[in-house]
């Protein structure tokens, strides 16, 4: 009876709600930026102006048109626009939908691989909405890009027996760092089918609709969304540390997904 409160002390406790130290970073650093608000109004438009993406800033045909930030936003927008938020509900709708799915990802990655898989699916989000936008004036502001490309990346392992989505999960990082799906064996998975089927009916719904959000009535950058999401998607192979273990075609389908 003696060696129970040893046997109690040593056993492994995890707390109810636990964040890795990066996705506490990112979240405190997108909080902190957010008290720009507070500054002058004229000071604070400048900021959204210098660190927004805008795509009328890459407009070739425009004759001596100065954007606040120079040359330098040229570049540096591709990302910075990802930190800025309209408002505290924009703000707390991409931090909501980011810890679960950033939760999994900063356990899996690290603190490097997870802050430049946040830059990467930001830069390929203002891609996509270059592309859509190519006159647009108005500055693009949020991180809903970065949080869909972790939101494709997940998919690529939340699944799998043991992860955070199944029905047999462990510990929060065992859970994050098992095995991940291929991209062709997860496009075959029809968790992850239903999945990507939710997500793009939900964005088309916000194209179609024009829907907008907060009190500033800010339409949704769904095409930034999308450019996100796929890069996540793709891209998630180069930044995953797990190896993944060679399966025989015969064992395939029984490790794709739990139960």
């Amino acid at each position: 009876m003696e060696s129970s409160p040893e046997l109690s002390q040593d056993a492994p406790r995890e707390p109810i709600l636990t964040l890795p130290g990066a996705l506490t970073a990112y979240v405190l650093l997108l909080a902190v930026i957010h008290l720009r608000v507070l500054l002058p109004p004229e000071l604070e438009n400048w900021t959204v102006d210098a660190f927004g993406f805008i795509p009328k800033r890459y407009d070739s045909t425009l004759l001596a048109v100065a954007f606040p930030g120079g040359a330098g936003a040229k570049i540096w927008s591709f990302v910075t626009y990802s930190l800025l938020h309209a408002n505290l509900s924009h703000l707390g709708f991409n931090v909501l939908w980011l810890l679960p799915f950033g939760s999994a990802l900063a356990r899996r990655f690290g603190a490097l691989r997870f802050f430049a898989f946040m830059a990467v699916t930001a830069a390929a989000g203002a891609l996509a909405h270059l592309v859509t936008h190519e006159h647009a004036v108005a500055p693009m502001i949020g991180a809903s890009a970065s949080v869909s490309g972790t939101m494709a990346a997940a998919i690529r392992f939340a699944f799998v027996r043991g992860s955070f989505l199944s029905f047999s999960r462990g510990d929060a990082d065992v859970a994050a760092r098992v095995p991940a799906l291929s991209l062709m064996r997860a496009l075959r998975n029809t968790r992850v089918l239903g999945f990507l089927a939710v997500w793009f009916g939900v964005n088309i719904i916000f194209g179609i609709g024009s829907i907008s959000i907060g009190a500033d009535g800010a339409s949704v950058a769904w095409q930034a969304h999308i450019g996100g999401f796929f890069a996540g998607l793709v891209l998630f192979s180069l930044f995953d540390p797990v190896p993944r273990p060679a399966v025989r075609a015969a064992d395939a389908s029984s490790t794709d997904v739990v139960e």
